[in-house]
């Protein structure tokens, strides 16, 4: 990946991943507040409207950019971390640690 417009490596994306997850969070929460979208509903997807869903799909897109960013900084690439990544929950549900706290479970 590119990253001409940043200036170094890791934190410029790490700040904007931060950002960018605040703005998803903020959509959610007004949903909440003037929307009255209900928080304890399993099925308050379907009440959202197509603007609404896309709204926050947009800024989800912004969030893979940093992350694709972060990992390019550190060597990986997004295969790679979702690889690691199942491989780590895999191990924790055979150990019977996915519940907790910790990164070492």
């Amino acid at each position: 990946m590119q990253r001409s417009f940043y200036p170094g490596a890791l934190v410029y994306p790490a700040l904007g991943l931060a950002g960018e997850a605040g703005e998803v969070v903020e959509k959610v929460k007004k949903l909440l507040r003037d929307d009255q979208l209900p928080a304890d509903c399993d099925d308050a997807i379907t009440m959202l409207t197509i603007e609404q869903r896309k709204s926050i799909a947009m800024e989800l897109g912004d969030c893979l950019f940093y992350v694709t960013a972060i990992a390019a900084d550190l060597g990986y690439d997004l295969d790679e971390i979702a690889t690691m990544n199942a491989e780590k929950l895999r191990d924790r549900e055979e150990r019977g640690v996915l519940h907790g706290s910790g990164d070492t479970r």
